[in-house]
């Protein structure tokens, strides 16, 4: 006898909106570009949601000398991660568009690694977010460009001032203790 969990069919209720279109706003952009910066938030959206759950993994499993530290560390960089989240859905709402919620979601949006299910050194669980951190940054820089180029400034704003500034510094936060880490041997 094995034990089989069946998954649940996706509900079936109407859609009122299809994913990927944006409903009309009146905040002074044009639907094309609307419709641009809904895709790129969404794809930084579902990095932030993998990193988020990078950090809770590392939060949880840390272990050895500085588990104190990086447990505090971990959850803090976790809870910044979820309020960039928050202010990502709500500009994509804000733009008229439908914001990724679900894991399915970041799979398939998302470049970020998965970590392994067991526990990992801090070394690599380090290396890992620092990884994690270098593709929302490569992705954010040109996103950000883009939305400025097409007039659409909130949007421009919001990956410069929290995504970028935000995850630079908890990249350089994590370095700094795998580089003090690495010191120690």
């Amino acid at each position: 006898m094995t034990n089989r969990i069946l998954a649940a069919a996706p509900e079936q209720s109407p859609v009122i909106q299809p994913f990927g279109t944006v409903q009309p706003s009146r905040i002074g952009l044009a639907e094309p570009v609307r419709i641009q910066s809904v895709a790129a938030l969404n794809r930084l959206l579902a990095h932030t949601m993998a990193i988020r759950d990078l950090y809770k993994k590392a939060h949880w499993q840390t272990s050895g000398p500085t588990f104190y530290e990086l447990h505090l560390l971990f959850d803090k960089h976790y809870s910044e991660q979820v309020e960039i989240m928050d202010e990502l859905a709500e500009r994509v709402q804000t733009l008229g568009g439908i914001a990724i919620a679900l894991v399915h979601d970041v799979v398939e949006e998302s470049r970020i690694a998965r970590a392994p299910r067991g526990r990992e050194r801090a070394r690599d669980q380090l290396r890992r977010l620092i990884d994690a951190h270098e593709i929302i940054l490569q992705e954010a820089h040109p996103l950000a460009a883009e939305a400025a180029g097409r007039g659409d400034d909130g949007t421009n704003d919001l990956i410069v001032s929290e995504v970028i500034r935000r995850n630079e510094l908890q990249s350089w936060f994590a370095n700094q203790h795998l580089t003090a880490s690495e010191m120690k041997g």
